[in-house]
């Protein structure tokens, strides 16, 4: 089966996405525009040579309107010959735009460019306002729930308990620092301000003061609001529950954040023709829909499929990296895929690392990649849900001079 090629992957640190964030004074365009410009500068791009741009981000209003992938690849000086779109399959978008790139560069026999941003300190979830979150009818008619009361729901029927949560969560964090520190995440370029002032050269989200006491601390995040409004109610009914558990809290589910990435994606005979070095083949992906109203669980459902498609199991694989959508839907989706805890998220999650909505999936690609060339192993998972159901899983496999 022929496969595209990975040729690199960049992505920015992570800011918190809050007013007191490091890159709360950059525009989105800007950041992600920094992106390409150091993929280019890293591979050496002819970037008339590139067919296709396709960038992931959830909330398409104000600072993050009107085609922003477009107007990133204009801003980051590339060939006005690259197309762009920009694309929202909530926190999927960008693992999808990796995706879909591949499928363009695949098709075009070319390169294509894919990514994702969101600065969620400038442009808050849901200020685009749509039924998902602000058209409560719809959502009744529907039981679209808000997703932290989906997680405590799935932690009910699971059995995971409030300390099970807060032991991952602590354990996220603590990887998270300790991969910080050593640096481990060479795929991060420093976000730059006015005059190139460096405005964050890695990731100011995880927490180094956190511990098991202090997590047990915080207060359910999501219990007020499922009893107020009736969603605790409608679950017990909808899946048998006598009541739901609330175990996520804010420190045991990923932080709101401002990031962007860019990936290169080649097909075999465009790597010949442009001497490009890859430095992983896309071996499956795969989509996944499940039960909009749990929504979370679809990572395990998508990564089964891209396994089966690559004809591989768990047991082929080195790492998984996975968005850490909650605490509980990390144990879930180490029970029911037996995957072990050593090989998920080694360098930390999105816990401790922060969810830029938009551009989760594909900085996952980058960070699988780095971490992948630092142990030599050869293959990897990378998996996100989103709201509404929505999942992506892809299976890579590093490659050397010798293996493309």
């Amino acid at each position: 089966m022929t496969q595209a090629y990975i040729i690199d992957a960049v992505r920015s640190p992570r800011g918190r996405g809050s007013d007191k964030g490091a890159l709360k004074s950059l525009k989105p365009v800007d950041l992600l525009a920094q992106q390409l410009k150091a993929l280019q500068e890293r591979t050496g791009i002819d970037t008339s040579e590139v067919c296709d741009g396709l960038f992931g981000c959830v909330t398409q209003t104000a600072d993050q309107g009107s085609n922003i992938g477009k107007m990133a690849l204009v801003r980051a000086g590339w060939s006005d010959a690259v197309s762009g779109l920009t694309l929202n399959r909530y926190c999927a978008s960008g693992l999808t735009a990796v995706q879909f790139a591949a499928a363009q560069a695949m098709a075009n026999d070319g390169v294509a460019v894919a990514g994702g941003i969101e600065m969620m300190s400038r442009v808050p979830m849901a200020s685009d306002k749509g039924p998902l979150t602000h058209d409560l009818e719809f959502q009744r008619q529907t039981m679209l729930v808000p997703i932290g009361i989906a997680a405590d729901a799935i932690a009910t029927m699971e059995g995971f308990t409030r300390e099970q949560c807060d032991a991952y969560a602590l354990i996220s964090q603590q990887r998270a620092i300790a991969a910080r520190d050593a640096g481990h995440f060479r795929s991060v370029v420093p976000a730059r301000g006015e005059g190139g002032t460096v405005l964050l050269a890695q990731d100011e989200t995880p927490r180094a003061g956190t511990t098991l006491e202090s997590l047990s601390a915080l207060a359910a995040a999501f219990a007020e609001m499922g009893q107020k409004y009736g969603v605790d109610a409608l679950l017990c009914k909808q899946y048998g529950l006598a009541a739901v558990n609330h175990v996520q809290h804010a420190g045991n589910s990923p932080a709101m954040a401002d990031g962007a990435a860019a990936v290169l994606v080649a097909s075999k005979a465009s790597v010949e023709r442009l001497a490009l070095r890859p430095r992983a083949r896309i071996l499956a992906t795969a989509d996944a829909s499940i039960d909009h109203v749990l929504a979370l669980t679809g990572a395990a459902d998508a990564t089964r499929k891209a396994l089966s498609r690559a004809g591989l199991t768990v047991d082929d694989i080195d790492l998984f990296e996975v968005n850490e959508s909650f605490a509980a839907l990390m144990l879930h989706y180490m029970k029911h895929l037996n995957v072990p805890h050593e090989k998920l998220n080694v360098n930390g999650g999105a816990i401790a690392l922060g969810h830029a909505m938009g551009s989760t999936g594909s900085s996952l690609v980058g960070m699988a990649l780095d971490e992948l060339e630092r142990r030599g192993a050869k293959r990897a998972v990378v998996a996100i849900c989103g709201a509404a159901g929505v999942a992506v899983a892809m299976v890579i496999e590093r490659v050397t001079a010798d293996t493309v």
